[in-house]
C-alpha cells in the first residue's frame, strides 16, 4: 500500500531541495525521521513535514499499519514557477532576481 504527500509552491530552490531529499531516499520511515531533524537546513522541516503528512495519509488508508515497517519509497522535488523581480542599479540600470520554488512529492510505501 502506497501513501502520498506533496507540497507545491515552497520557496525554496530545488537544487537546495534535492539535497536533502537524495539523503532519506529508501531509508524506513522512523529513521528517514531522525535524519531530518538532525539536518541543519532549511528544506529538512519541509520534508518533514511531507513526510509525517505521508505518513498520517497511510494511517488513514489503513489503520492496522505499523509505522515501523513504512519506508521512502520515492521522494522527488521538481521546480515550480519562478517568481520574476527587478532589483534598480546604478546608472538607471535595472537587474533581474529570480527566486525559485519547488514542487515537492512524497510516497511511502509499506511493501
Amino acid at each position: 500500500m502506497e501513501a502520498k504527500a506533496s507540497c507545491n509552491f515552497v520557496r525554496v530552490s530545488p537544487r537546495k531541495m534535492r539535497l536533502v531529499a537524495n539523503e532519506i531516499r529508501g531509508f524506513e520511515f522512523p529513521e528517514a525521521v531522525d535524519i531530518l531533524k538532525n539536518t541543519t537546513k532549511k528544506s529538512s522541516e519541509i520534508i518533514l513535514k511531507a513526510v509525517m503528512s505521508a505518513a498520517a495519509n497511510a494511517k488513514v488508508l489503513s489503520t492496522e499499519l505499523e509505522e515501523a515497517k513504512l519506508y521512502v519509497k520515492k521522494i522527488y522535488v521538481d521546480a515550480g514557477p519562478t517568481m520574476k523581480r527587478v532589483m534598480p542599479k546604478a546608472r538607471g540600470r535595472a537587474d533581474r532576481i529570480i527566486r525559485r520554488t519547488s514542487r515537492l512529492t512524497v510516497v511511502l510505501s509499506d511493501e
